[in-house]
């Protein structure tokens, strides 16, 4: 290994410099493209932009001398477009006097007296076409349509003109001059030669701009383990990535954008291909939730790659493929614009894990539509045992912190969740449902509204949006308007007015049978009035009667009101509670 201090210039010495197919793709943003340039535009300070890792290809007789990018490819991409942009805005007969300097960064010649430039660096993936897009030279018309939807290369591009437009065409020349001067050592390169092991300086050195994530090192990882049991066979090594990852993860920028989607897991941000690869080291065994934590991930793959030989290497790479394409299927993720119907057993369970914030179960239910992938009848008893266990240990407060070992454990033996279903008695299903939290509240409303539509042969909307408010009827802060209202049992037997009743009553609030769910909040004024304001609204302020869609606020509430029943009070709450209990127990 050989480590110098290098000006930007030592490009023009270099044949083709390969960014491998496996590394990242191009992921620096607009505060990466400021943080530089305004370092290079300030004369008084000393430029540092960090390292790059170039390993050095055998030369093959008669063949042009190549390098490849083990680590940097993010600021050298970024410097070449600054250069091509410092050059673009320069006037015609400034850009003849720099060119034969210029070139030499950007471009190639595969022999002498070519006629042909080919662009230097070269990229691989989506990133290829855009990158040489702009050191080719972009069209106005080009130019003007780079947007915020536009690829990141095309963005950087654009970033760079507008920003050296607000400078002088001298102060322009003179970054360019800087930038390309031999004494201008801004960056230190670490030369490696053909036999040293990459794999370890890239996990070591990775000094600036955005970090490896756990799935570029296991990538990376890989597909140097790949290179290494196929030998001089680039061509396998080539189809190997292309089937099972380029195709998988990084066909189009859909698909990039999927992968790189963050979804919310307990109380972290992941991206789907990080909830990927860990479900997947979780069901191989990688992974043990009982010894690891998410940081040993990474080291974790890397070691168990390593034992594999080229058939559980190119195994293991399709089982990647194979349980990427069930993720993308089946983990769905939902916003507020997405419908649920209660047939749809799949999407049930994993609105009832994502609303209980509960990621832990990814990896037991990919592999059961990998297992029962061809056996839907099975697959669908296996998912509606996963959710009723959930379920019912939401109500009842079960404890969450074994569900880590509780996942490792269905995986093992998927019957597993059915003999722990008797450990959630119908008693611990009804004392949970009379001190309830509102957000598992407003889910279980949900989804027995769904059900009654369901079974409704009359109902021709079966299908809802999660987007509705909860509301108690008779308020938290209950004491200014309900005063009047007499204290009583869940019998109806009326009790004295003492502390003790007010506590009782307080309790009965968070009763289950005293929620329910609106299309719309209640004015906060409204909010506390007594039962028939709250039902029929007051002047402007629309009451229940105004945002009541569902059947769970219509049948139960607003036709016994209609009827003359306009009294509601903790008798009723009761009566409610165990009603909503008998349907919750007949779901699940």
């Amino acid at each position: 290994m050989k480590a110098d201090a290098m000006s930007f210039n030592f490009l023009a010495n270099e044949g083709a410099v390969k960014i491998p197919f496996f590394q990242r793709g191009y992921v620096w943003g607009e505060s990466n493209w400021e943080d530089m340039l305004s370092d290079l535009l300030d004369e008084k300070k000393n430029h540092f932009l960090g390292s790059l890792i170039l390993k050095q290809q055998e030369q093959q007789s008669g063949k042009m001398k190549e390098v490849s990018v083990i680590d940097g490819q993010q600021r050298l991409t970024t410097l070449s477009i600054l250069i091509k942009a410092l050059f673009d805005g320069l006037p015609e007969d400034t850009q003849t006097n720099c060119k034969n300097a210029v070139y030499p960064c950007l471009f190639f010649k595969k022999n002498i007296t070519d006629s042909t430039l080919n662009v230097k660096i070269q990229h691989s993936r989506v990133d290829a076409s855009f990158y040489s897009k702009v050191i080719n030279g972009l069209t106005n018309e080009e130019i003007e349509n780079v947007s915020d939807k536009s690829h990141s290369i095309l963005k950087c591009y654009g970033f760079f003109r507008k920003k050296l437009k607000e400078q002088s065409l001298d102060a322009n020349k003179g970054l360019l001059n800087r930038l390309l001067n031999n004494e201008n050592k801004i960056l230190v390169l670490i030369d490696l030669s053909d036999k040293e092991d990459e794999q370890a300086i890239f996990d070591t050195i990775n000094s600036a701009g955005v970090r490896l994530s756990g799935a570029d090192i296991i990538k990376n990882a890989l597909f140097q383990k790949a290179i290494e049991v196929c030998g001089d066979n680039n061509d396998e090594v080539n189809k190997l990535y292309l089937d099972c990852w380029d195709s998988v993860f990084s066909s189009d920028e859909d698909t990039i954008n999927f992968w790189e989607t963050s979804r919310p897991t307990g109380r972290l941000m992941r991206d789907n291909i990080e909830i990927l690869l860990h479900s997947i080291s979780v069901i191989k065994n990688i992974f043990d939730p009982d010894k690891h934590t998410l940081s040993d991930l990474s080291s974790l793959y890397k070691n168990f790659i390593n034992s594999l030989d080229k058939e559980g290497l190119f195994s293991f790479a399709n089982e990647i493929k194979d349980y990427a394409k069930l993720y993308r299927e089946k983990i769905a993720a939902f916003n507020r614009s997405s419908l649920f119907n209660f047939t749809d057993n799949k999407h049930r369970l994993l609105h009832i894990l994502e609303v209980c914030e509960i990621s832990t179960f990814h990896p037991y239910l990919l592999s059961l539509f990998k297992k029962y992938e061809e056996d839907e009848k099975t697959l669908n008893i296996r998912l509606s045992e996963i959710e009723k266990l959930i379920v019912r240990r939401m109500i009842s407060k079960a404890e969450t912190k074994n569900y880590n070992k509780l996942c490792k454990d269905f995986i093992n033996d998927d019957n597993q969740p059915t003999s722990l279903l008797k450990d959630v008695s119908d008693i611990k299903i009804l004392d949970g449902l009379k001190n309830i939290s509102n957000k598992n509240a407003a889910l279980l409303l949900f989804w027995i509204e769904l059900k009654r539509k369901n079974d409704d042969s009359k109902q021709s909307i079966k299908e809802l949006k999660y987007n509705f408010s909860l509301e108690h009827l008779m308020p938290q802060k209950w004491e200014e308007y309900w005063s009047n209202i007499p204290y009583v049992d869940s019998q109806g037997n009326i009790l004295e007015s003492s502390e003790e009743s007010k506590v009782k009553r307080k309790s009965f609030i968070y009763h289950i049978g005293n929620m329910t769910l609106l299309n719309s909040s209640l004015n906060t004024s409204l909010r506390n009035y007594i039962f028939e304001y709250k039902v029929n609204g007051e002047g402007q302020k629309k009451g229940i009667k105004s945002y009541a869609d569902l059947s769970i606020t219509n049948d139960d509430i607003l036709k016994p009101f209609n009827d003359g029943d306009t009294v509601w009070n903790e008798r009723k709450i009761w009566n409610r509670t165990e009603k909503l209990y008998k349907e919750i127990i007949s779901i699940w």
